[in-house]
């Protein structure tokens, strides 16, 4: 943080909030609230004399509570910069003052306001890091009832040197070393009702190391372990936990199902020792709750200002877990730590550097190239109706329905997944190097012969397409008679494409496309399914069998599972007789539909 606050190239804002985000990579603007700090930072010498001055005495949010700071102060002993902070919803004001007696400096200024900066933006990280979770939601262990249950957070600050009791672990109700200890696994995650389902993944390791710092401390003292699995799966994280269990730290395979205090402050748990099938008791001195990780409290709202995605759990999801790990789906958004998942320091530091790495590479030539797969809107056709900046998972478009002027396609922002070109009605979006015209004949040219045994089938590039690849690299047999056409995205596939493929005589149409919830478009598969339904309805009422237009999700590693899905293709294709198909193109004619 030092090295961050002297750096000539890094502007540091403190105590802001990000507000608003818009615009697009290469050119963000960003809207922050930097808060009243009340203390003229530049000027401040952190000479500690306000404070010592100060009559109002609050609990240390830094000490998880277990020690008191007044009105003005710092709020951490590496706080970058070093200056003094004065929390107005706890200072009296000018009706004490005794701060701005004691500053020789001049540093106060309860005149102070919020300013509001904006900022324009190549790039950007987000690292919104995390929040514990609250342990008052699980009071089965007596959090809010024992003084002596206390989270593993508040144990971190006790054994801490800097802490409030300067390293010397002492229980709260007694201020006495306790002799035994207990240290209770996965409180907030890996729950059904309450807190999260996810593994939060520090916990276990960070208790791991608390029990060997506490050994090292003190030899003599009982230490259990009650969890539901143990897993260090880092590197030396094993043996860090076989050293654990040699120093004579027991470890017991359940979770307390009750808490009780006894007359001396200690505490009884009921366990059920499920290693050896018996409900055991324990008397412990001291209980120690290891939290799980939660999404931090911003974490939805910069979602909604910067239009990003959320996995079930509340992370940030990243445009694909294993090619683009800490890219957003929206181009010129990275993710950093714990903002898109629970990580140890470890996984941090290298989720961080990687991150810097990509903004470094997308911004370092002082340009942006953009792919020329993108949409282009034919003013004359556009009604401005607004379909297209509806569906468009990037917010690439823009259209101004009152003024009715035609659609404008912001090309920086657009991805080329096409979904805005399927859905107009009015033919106004030209997908580029994917247009109506260069699909269609690609159908023309693989049905001009033997049409009636060909499988047309429609494939995203990254997923469905791959899997094909892979398929093939890996020697998988599948039917001969799939012809497949790529499309950047099955969002593409406009309802135009089917019918043109019915109407030259393909006896099964298939779709295929990326699993939902893992589209390499956001979530431009959503518009997919929904038109799929569409022109099935359509289909039964025209009188054609709705069986011959097939969806699936075909995803990069699924080779097995494409050669699966055109077998099943295939023995459908055997089911559609000659007259069906002319019957069908008969119909298709009539409609007006090709």
């Amino acid at each position: 943080m030092t090295d961050v606050g002297r750096h000539p190239n890094i502007t540091l804002h403190t105590m802001s909030e990000v507000v608003d985000v818009k615009g697009y990579v290469g050119n963000f603007k960003a809207r922050i609230v930097k808060k009243a700090r009340y203390v003229i930072e530049k000027e401040c010498t952190s000479c500690g004399e306000c404070t010592k001055a100060c009559p109002v005495v609050f609990p240390d949010e830094f000490n998880a509570g277990l020690s008191s700071r007044k009105a003005i102060y710092i709020s951490f002993p590496q706080a970058v910069p070093s200056s003094y902070t004065i929390n107005m919803n706890e200072c009296m004001g000018r009706g004490c003052s005794k701060c701005l007696d004691a500053c020789d400096k001049n540093c106060i200024d309860f005149h102070m306001s919020d300013e509001e900066i904006i900022e324009d933006i190549g790039s950007i990280v987000v690292a919104t890091g995390l929040e514990p979770y609250d342990p008052r939601e699980m009071d089965e262990y007596g959090y809010t009832r024992f003084e002596n249950v206390i989270t593993s957070l508040e144990f971190e600050r006790l054994v801490n040197a800097g802490g409030p009791t300067k390293g010397t672990l002492v229980r709260p109700t007694d201020r006495k070393r306790p002799a035994t200890i207990g240290f209770v696994q996965c409180v907030g995650s890996r729950s059904l009702k309450k807190g999260g389902e996810y593994c939060s993944n520090v916990c276990c390791m960070n208790t791991i190391k608390s029990t060997l710092l506490l050994k090292e401390h003190y030899p003599d003292i009982d230490i259990k372990v009650f969890y539901i699995d143990i897993r260090a799966f880092g590197k030396g994280f094993e043996n860090l936990y076989n050293r654990s269990r040699k120093l004579g730290v027991q470890y017991l395979k359940g979770l307390p199902g009750s808490v009780e205090e006894l007359a001396d402050g200690s505490l009884r748990i009921a366990v059920e020792n499920t290693a050896v099938e018996k409900i055991e008791s324990h008397d412990l001195q001291m209980l120690v709750l290891a939290l799980g990780i939660k999404p931090a409290s911003g974490t939805r709202r910069l979602q909604e200002i910067m239009g990003l995605q959320l996995t079930s759990d509340g992370f940030y999801l990243e445009a694909h877990p294993k090619l683009l790990p800490v890219d957003a789906a929206t181009r010129g958004i990275f993710y950093a730590g714990c903002a898109e998942g629970p990580k140890d320091i470890k996984e941090t530091v290298t989720q961080g550097s990687a991150a810097a790495a990509r903004a470094i590479r997308l911004m370092h030539k002082g340009e942006i190239v953009s792919d020329p797969i993108t949409s282009e809107v034919i003013a004359e056709h556009c009604t401005s109706c607004g379909r297209c900046a509806e569906v468009c998972p990037y917010n690439a478009i823009t259209v101004d329905k009152k003024k009715k002027t035609p659609a404008v396609v912001n090309t920086a922002a657009c991805a080329g997944c096409g979904t805005c070109g399927a859905e107009c009605l009015f033919g106004a979006i030209v997908m580029n190097h994917f247009t109506d015209e260069q699909i269609n004949s690609q159908t023309d040219a693989m049905l001009v012969k033997d049409a009636q045994n060909k499988i047309v089938a429609f494939a995203c590039n990254w997923c469905s397409y791959a899997g094909a690849d892979y398929a093939g690299v890996s020697r998988i047999q599948y039917p001969a008679n799939v012809r497949i056409i790529r499309t950047m995205c099955s969002g593409r596939v406009d309802e135009k494409f089917v019918w043109h493929a019915f109407g030259k005589g393909a006896p099964i149409v298939l779709i295929s496309g990326c699993h939902i919830g893992d589209c390499h478009y956001i979530d431009a598969n959503h518009w997919t399914e929904k038109r799929f339904s569409k022109i099935r309805k359509k289909m039964e009422k025209l009188g054609i069998r709705p069986e011959r237009l097939q969806l699936e999700w075909i995803s990069a590693a699924e080779g097995i599972r494409f050669a699966d899905v055109m077998s099943d293709m295939e023995e459908l294709r055997k089911n559609v007789s000659k007259n069906e198909i002319e019957e069908t193109v008969s119909i298709l004619e009539s409609a007006g539909k090709v």
